[in-house]
């Protein structure tokens, strides 16, 4: 019986969130391609998987919500984060060129990051598909001579397939945040994030009062973003991210004034935070 790691991801092999598993991980693990967030929550839960990786925002196209809402759902806690440089490749099969080129296939947000580069192509149609990598395979295998798809250089080489394109993606500067998750919380050390979700009553001045927990404390918050409770319209749980860990007694005690004022407070975990794998130099001169 292999004594090895078993990581989910959602994809198919050479998918970008394989990649975040290895960089989270390490190489010596077993991956398990899943089809879908859904099914890599409910393996990392049922303990058919030790741990899981999904993605939870991207810098250009921003947060992968349907995953925000799988952490409330799940009883899993996040153990690490990752920062992956995204590149986005042409793919196609070898001898085609790229002005013959009819469909393009990806996942939703490939296709979202590589707006502009599409709409250069011209008069193509795109076609979302359920996984960067599987979009390379299924080109692949139902022989489309015509058709192209987005996804890493990993992906062109293990299908044997051909680049037509290199930085497809509109922007240089794009990287996914990914998260490990696990049953069991983790104890950080050193430079630590935490994740937590919240909700209060609608009434005036209440996201004022709650973020000031943090802010009387000099926490710094890295994210704060809402998004719509099921079967409550117009009615709101807010995801946050934070630097430092529950361990930290400020921390423990803007916790602590948090949950006098909110409704409920559901804390992801503490883990070690990825440095930024970018410099500000960079995003200065990117800028419009």
């Amino acid at each position: 019986m292999s004594s090895r790691l078993k990581v989910a991801y959602q994809g198919e092999r050479g998918a970008y969130s394989e990649q975040a598993a290895w960089s989270l991980f390490g190489k010596d693990i077993e991956v398990e391609p899943c089809p879908t967030f859904d099914a890599v929550f409910s393996a990392v839960e049922d303990g058919a998987c030790d741990r899981g990786v999904v993605p939870v925002e991207n810098s250009l196209a921003g947060s992968i919500h349907r995953n925000y809402d799988l952490l409330l759902r799940h009883d899993l806690h996040i153990v690490g984060e990752c920062n992956l440089r995204i590149s986005h490749c042409l793919i196609a099969h070898p001898g085609v060129r790229l002005a013959e080129i009819r469909r393009v296939y990806s996942h939703p947000q490939a296709l979202a990051q590589c707006e502009q580069s599409l709409r250069e192509l011209g008069e193509v149609e795109v076609i979302a598909t359920y996984d960067t990598a599987g979009s390379v395979r299924l080109i692949k295998e139902r022989g489309l001579d015509h058709a192209a798809a987005i996804a890493g250089e990993g992906a062109a080489a293990l299908y044997g397939m051909a680049i037509l394109r290199r930085e497809f993606e509109d922007e240089t500067i794009n990287y996914t945040r990914f998260v490990g998750l696990g049953r069991e919380p983790v104890t950080p050390e050193g430079e630590s994030k935490t994740s937590l979700a919240f909700a209060g009553k609608n009434e005036p001045g209440l996201l004022f009062r709650c973020l000031s927990a943090f802010a009387l404390r000099n926490i710094d918050l890295t994210k704060i973003e809402s998004r719509p409770i099921r079967g409550v319209p117009w009615e709101y749980v807010f995801y946050l991210d934070f630097l430092g860990s529950v361990t930290e007694q400020r921390c423990d005690r803007a916790l602590e004034q948090l949950r006098e004022m909110a409704i409920f407070v559901r804390v992801f975990g503490s883990y070690p935070r990825a440095r930024p794998a970018w410099v500000a130099s960079d995003v200065v001169e990117h800028q419009p």
